[in-house]
This record gives C-alpha cells, sequence and structure tokens, in this order.
C-alpha cells in the first residue's frame, strides 16, 4: 500500500527539470521607524518585492511537494488543497468553502461564491498574500507559507471576513452574515462583516477575536488571540475602535468604544483601553495607562507588530513582583 501511494505521489508531483523556482526571502521591511507614516514606509527593493509576489503561488506549490516527499500518506490532501489548483485564488475559495459549508450549505455553492468574489476583486489577492508573508515573518511557530494557509485559522478567519466584506459593500448583507456567522462556528472568532481590516495583518492564534462592525484596522497589524475591539454599550453609528498602522495588541486586550490607537503603538496584553492611545507608544494595565506617563512617555523606535515584543519598556516600569 504504502508502494502505492509512492508512485501515485511521484506521478502527481514529478517535478519540471526545466523549472526554476525563485527563492523566497524575508521582506525588507526597516527595523527602525523613519520620519515618515508608517503606512508610507516603501523598501527599496520594489522590484524584487513584485517578482516575489508573482512567485508566491509557485513557492507554496514547492512547499507542498516538498511536505508530500516527507509525508506520502498526505499526498491526496495536499493535492485537493493546493497541486490541483492552477491558481492562489482558487485554492483559497476552495479550501474556506470547505471549511465553512455543512449539510445545508454545500462547499461546491460557496466555492462559486467565493471564486468570483477573489476573480473580481484583485485588492483581496494582495492582502492574502501580504497577510500570508506576515505570519511567515512574524510568527517563529509558522515553518512554511502553506503551512499558514492550510492550519492557520487566524489567517482563514481574515481572509473570510475579507470576502464577507467585499459582499457587504455590495449590499448583499445576508451572505455576508451568514459567512460572519460560519466563520464563528468554525473558528471561534466573531468578525463583523462591516470591519474595515487592512493587508499585512495577523491574528495570532485568533481564539476568542471579536471586531465590532464599524472597526477599522491598518496594514500590517499584529492582533493575539482573545483581542476585543468593541462598543462600550447599546448605542448605533461609528462606535468601535480606529487601530493604526503598525500596532501590536496583547493577547486578552480589551479596546472599547471610537478611539484611536495611533500608529506603530504597543497594548500590553490583558489591558482595558478607554481612552486614544498616541503613536508610537506603550499602554499597560486595566484601566491602560501610558508607559513613561502621559505627559512624556516613552517612544517606541522600532514597528512593534514587526518584532512581536511584549515586554520591551515594561519591564522597567512595572513594579511587579513575585
Amino acid at each position: 500500500m504504502t508502494a502505492c501511494i509512492h508512485r501515485s505521489c511521484t506521478q502527481v508531483l514529478e517535478f519540471e527539470s526545466n523549472h526554476n523556482y525563485t527563492k523566497f526571502c524575508r521582506s525588507d521591511y526597516p527595523d527602525q521607524l523613519s520620519c515618515k507614516p508608517i503606512s508610507n514606509i516603501t523598501t527599496t527593493h520594489k522590484h524584487q518585492e513584485d517578482e516575489e509576489e508573482e512567485d508566491l503561488w509557485l513557492k507554496m506549490k514547492d512547499e507542498a511537494k516538498s511536505d508530500v516527499d516527507q509525508e506520502p500518506i498526505l499526498s491526496s490532501y495536499y493535492f485537493s488543497l493546493i497541486l490541483s489548483h492552477s491558481s492562489l485564488e482558487s485554492a483559497l475559495a476552495n479550501h474556506i468553502a470547505m471549511k465553512l459549508s455543512n449539510s445545508s450549505l454545500p462547499s461546491a455553492t460557496l466555492y462559486d461564491l467565493f471564486m468570483g468574489v477573489l476573480t473580481e476583486d484583485q485588492e483581496i489577492v494582495k492582502a492574502v498574500k501580504d497577510d500570508l508573508k506576515a505570519v511567515k515573518e512574524r510568527d517563529p511557530a509558522c515553518i512554511s507559507y502553506v503551512h499558514c494557509f492550510l492550519n492557520f485559522k487566524g489567517f482563514l478567519a481574515c481572509q473570510s471576513h475579507r470576502i464577507a466584506h467585499n459582499l457587504w459593500l455590495q449590499d448583499r448583507k445576508i451572505l455576508a452574515l451568514l459567512i460572519q456567522n460560519r466563520v464563528s462556528e468554525v473558528f471561534a472568532l466573531d468578525i463583523h462583516p462591516g470591519a474595515r481590516i487592512g493587508s499585512g495583518v495577523m491574528l495570532d492564534h485568533a481564539t476568542g477575536v471579536v471586531i465590532g462592525e464599524t472597526a477599522v484596522i491598518g496594514n500590517n497589524v499584529s492582533i493575539l488571540h482573545n483581542v476585543t475591539l468593541g462598543g462600550t454599550g447599546n448605542s448605533g453609528g461609528d462606535r468601535h475602535p480606529k487601530i493604526g498602522d503598525g500596532v501590536l495588541i496583547g493577547a486578552g486586550t480589551c479596546v472599547l468604544g471610537n478611539i484611536r490607537i495611533g500608529d506603530g503603538a504597543k497594548i500590553g496584553a490583558g489591558s482595558v483601553v478607554l481612552k486614544d492611545v498616541p503613536a508610537r507608544t506603550t499602554a499597560v494595565g486595566n484601566p491602560a495607562k501610558l508607559v513613561g506617563g502621559k505627559q512624556n512617555p516613552v517612544k517606541l523606535d522600532k514597528i512593534p507588530s514587526f518584532t512581536m515584543d511584549h515586554v520591551q519598556h515594561v519591564n522597567g516600569w512595572s513594579d511587579y513582583v513575585i
């Protein structure tokens, strides 16, 4: 039986002898913050980045083939989810459709819906690639792009939300809310389809994340599990937080109300934030206070969502002892 699986795998996954896969490197995001807004930070290797984006899908297929070489028993699994697809859009639509389907909501119906959205809106596809890169670069537990694509529910939930948000903007709200509900049931997090989320976003672990209808999340943001971006009551209107670019929000944090978390800010784990947090500062505690004080807060010199450093500046600020 093992021999049969191996022969089948070899036939399906035979490498093209004349194909040269491009080496996929880490992005050139600078460690130091420039004087420009984080959203305007650009790499000096734009052409190289464009080539890497084009080759990302090829890289993922290459990783899938390598995984099957190590575990031939997974040949059918990788073939159905990665290797049988001609594009990232097709593989993503199929994977999410399989995850969110149930007995009364066929995967084929969801696939057609998701594929239509992804084909028409290439901005979503670009954001998907940015999210893949973000997880690979920031999470040491992520061993490959295909590993993130197949197994990281924060990534899958975020992409499901992108599709739901597209439908929400088209006033197809019933479908959008249906996707929200299925994502909540399957992935154990709840993102309202009206929320706006930028690219390069990492929802690490993601269990228990709640993001309200009028919340806005910028680019290159990292959010850990059990984070709530919620309102403060039952009033309608614009009532949820606005998260700037490059922000890091630690596990178990509640950010409540229509407040602003400035670009490059860091929110410590377990904090309750009820007021605006200035750019490039650290807020910790319940209720959250600025490290260094309101009048002279300590300014961060690196983008916290990239470094994923949850304790810098906090150790010297707190008198916590065991």
